[in-house]
Order: C-alpha cells, then structure tokens, then sequence
C-alpha cells in the first residue's frame, strides 16, 4: 500500500469536469499548482458514497482556501460519473478507473464477496504536495466509514 512520504502512482485516465465535458486526466500534470486531493469511492449512486461527494461538494470552498484541487476516483465509467455528478451537484472532477489500475496502484482494492462484486475501490483519501509526495493517507476496510473531514481539510492546508 502507498503510504505518507511515498511519491503518489502517476495515472492517466478519464474524467469527467464539472462543465459536463470528458477529458483524459494525468494526475502528474496536475502537479506544482498546490495540494491534490484524491478521494476514492466505491461506487456512485450509493447512499455512503453520495454522502461522502457531497459533503467534499459542500467543503470545496476550504479546500480551494488551502490551495487544493479535489479529484474523486471511482471504477465508474465517465458517463455514469457524469449524471451523478449532475444529480447531486458536484462541482469537481471525477475521474473514471474503469480498468481498475489506478485502485491498483494505490492498493486500494476491495470486493464484497458476499454480493459477487470484485475489484472496486476502498474509500480512501491521499493528499499529495505539489512534489507528488503523499502527505496525507487515509483508508477504510469499511466502506461505511466516511473520513474526517476537517482531518482532510488540515492535511490540505499543510501540504
């Protein structure tokens, strides 16, 4: 698993903007403009994750205050991102890990196997400096545990 002090995976995949449009995202592109936030969810449409998105929507503003971009990451594919985002709002990128790497890279790989789901991201939250290095690194086991928040909102304004 990546920890705090390790240099972050570099990825490339698609996202879905806030302004509807779906673009390739490389998170290393995204480097030397302040602190990244990368939030792994399970799965849009759930009632924990729709929670988690929009209380990140909700706390966008003390992000940016810190200087951070927020990006959610799911193994949902773009499209389906994209009318989640417009049901509830969001108004940051969410990036589609349909092939499963970047959950990989992160090791942040879950399954229920009791409902014969594999391979769907744990709920975690990594914060990167404008370095790549992770400085913050939160994840659950338990996909109904949301993290703290103003732990999160600390973590951004010290990297």
């Amino acid at each position: 698993m990546v920890r705090e002090g390790d240099a972050a995976p570099d990825f490339t995949a698609p996202m879905r903007t806030p302004d509807g449009d779906i673009t390739e995202f490389t998170l290393s592109e995204t480097l030397g403009d302040g602190p990244v936030v990368l939030a792994f969810f399970p799965g849009a449409f759930t009632s924990v994750c729709t929670g988690e998105m929009t209380t990140l929507r909700d706390r966008l503003d003390s992000l940016a205050d810190a200087g951070a971009s927020l990006y959610g990451i799911s193994i949902d594919s773009p499209f389906s991102l994209g009318e989640f985002a417009e049901q509830n709002e969001l108004n940051f990128p969410l990036v589609g890990d349909t092939n499963k790497e970047v959950i990989e890279a992160y090791d942040v790989v879950m399954d229920f196997a009791d409902l014969g789901i594999s391979g769907v991201a744990k709920r975690s939250v990594f914060v990167l400096d404008d370095d790549g290095t992770i400085t913050y690194a939160w994840v659950s086991d338990d996909p109904g545990v949301e993290p703290d928040y103003d732990e999160l909102e600390a973590a951004a304004e010290d990297a």
